[in-house]
């Protein structure tokens, strides 16, 4: 079919339908979007229904959407309770429990986190280095420049990392407000995207905050989930701006590469059960040679 052209599908007449315990979802695709209507019926709880087939504590979907009746109430793994009300647009990361309140069942349409929701897993597992980032003091830029030139700002930042990420070979898994998680397969690309991604940034007056870390993942239609991206998200946000942090493992396969790191000593981080030693950047081969000159 010819992208150019304008293209219509409607829920009514889904090209999958999916029944639940409790529920039932439709789903329709045009090209690489994919759009979904869950309706959940009272007494309807992701732990208690969805969980068995899903097989992770809590979900590890990150869903963005509408919803359209009913009231839904959830908590985060770290104990963060939310609420959605007919109207609201939501993004609710992954690591969540959720259900439905009242007599009236919840019907809501999602575009995010949506592929594979409420399957069993079938994806297969694979060693990746994970990048994710996000833009620090994004609020108070905001506040400072207003509405409409922080989305100029927003949509300027994304092409950037995106260019770096097509230099760099990555693979751009999830974008949610002004973070990225990406992936690569080397380790020494993935700090090295890093490092182009921070220029960019700070080209066009932001600073963004980085976290590496290399680990399992299992491949789900969509997206990738397991302890390792988690583990990303949590090393990520011990950074301040213009940081770059990255696991004793990532830092171990960029060994030769010329990457210089600092100790930021051993962390626990929420919902690992190790501790874990982080590792700062502090300088890459074109650095130090820009240094000399």
């Amino acid at each position: 079919m010819d992208a150019d052209r304008p293209r219509t599908k409607n829920l009514s007449t889904p090209d999958e339908t999916l029944t639940l315990a409790l529920g039932s979802a439709a789903t329709v695709r045009i090209g690489e979007l994919v759009v979904g209507r869950l309706t959940l019926e009272p007494g309807w709880r992701w732990s208690t229904h969805v969980r068995p087939i899903a097989g992770t504590a809590s979900c590890a979907f990150h869903h963005v959407g509408i919803s359209v009746s009913g009231l839904m109430k959830g908590r985060m793994d770290d104990g963060t309770e939310f609420t959605v009300t007919p109207g609201d647009v939501f993004d609710v990361p992954p690591g969540h429990d959720n259900w439905v309140v009242g007599d009236e069942p919840m019907v809501a349409i999602i575009w995010g986190g949506w592929r594979g929701w409420g399957k069993p897993p079938v994806g297969e597992r694979i060693l990746t280095t994970m990048l994710m980032t996000d833009i620090a003091g994004s609020t108070e830029h905001l506040s400072a420049v207003g509405d409409g030139a922080w989305d100029q700002l927003l949509d300027r930042h994304r092409a950037l990392v995106r260019e770096v990420l097509e230099h760099y070979r990555g693979t751009e898994i999830d974008t949610a407000g002004d973070g990225f998680l990406t992936m690569f397969d080397g380790a020494a690309r993935a700090v090295q995207a890093a490092l182009d991604m921070r220029a960019a940034a700070r080209g066009i007056g932001l600073h963004v905050r980085a976290g590496i870390h290399t680990g399992e993942v299992e491949l789900v239609p969509g997206g990738i989930r397991g302890l390792a991206v988690h583990e990303t998200a949590r090393i990520m946000a011990l950074g301040a701006p213009d940081d770059i942090l990255v696991s004793s493992t990532t830092r171990e396969l960029t060994a030769g590469s010329g990457l210089a790191y600092d100790d930021r000593g051993s962390h626990v981080l929420r919902g690992i059960a190790e501790p874990r030693r982080i590792f700062g950047l502090v300088t890459a081969p074109d650095e130090a040679d820009a240094a000399t000159r």
